[in-house]
């Protein structure tokens, strides 16, 4: 189930996560998480071929929903260990309101309030390959030069959240080189 919300961000409801998303979707919460490491470096990770929005572009680490009643910083947890097989900690919510619509090529609708997460990675990552094709570590300058050059590339949401994102993830990454 995930949690229909007003323009708001306020919770007015519930839906089946499969019924939610389609042509016509309505807003429903969600979240992204950027997840760094003590290299200084931040994970940005590829979609799997097979998901069914935004399927084979890049995005931010991890990104999901909260079930009814489940703490956001709990379910960002829980979708780090599903998807990337690891365990974060330091978990901030850095972009409390951002929210977006987009459109992908088959048709389907994304409509969320989603706050946007940073954590530290505390094991290493081992993706689960339902969820993710391939991953990268990369530096915070070279992901926004990245996004500038090929926006196309990357998921909407990473798109819209990113010039906002920039300082928070320059800031946990500096002077954390090992």
């Amino acid at each position: 189930m995930v949690i229909l919300v007003d323009d708001h961000g306020e919770a007015v409801g519930t839906q089946s996560k499969e019924s939610v998303h389609g042509t016509t979707t309505p807003r429903h919460l969600a979240f992204s998480c950027h997840i760094v490491d003590n290299a200084g470096r931040v994970l940005v990770t590829r979609r799997a071929l097979a998901k069914r929005t935004w399927p084979g572009v890049w995005t931010n680490a991890v990104c999901g929903h909260p079930g009814p009643g489940e703490p956001l910083e709990q379910a960002v947890r829980r979708r780090a260990a599903f998807e990337l097989g690891s365990e974060v900690s330091d978990v901030v919510c850095v972009i409390p309101d951002f929210g977006y619509s987009a459109r992908d090529a088959s048709g389907i609708e994304e409509n969320e309030h989603c706050p946007v997460f940073v954590a530290r990675t505390a094991s290493p990552v081992a993706p689960n390959p339902d969820e993710v094709a391939e991953f990268q570590w990369t530096t915070p300058s070279a992901l926004t030069a990245a996004v500038d050059a090929a926006p196309w590339a990357f998921s909407p949401w990473l798109v819209a959240h990113l010039d906002e994102l920039a300082p928070h993830l320059e800031r946990m990454t500096e002077n954390t080189h090992v």
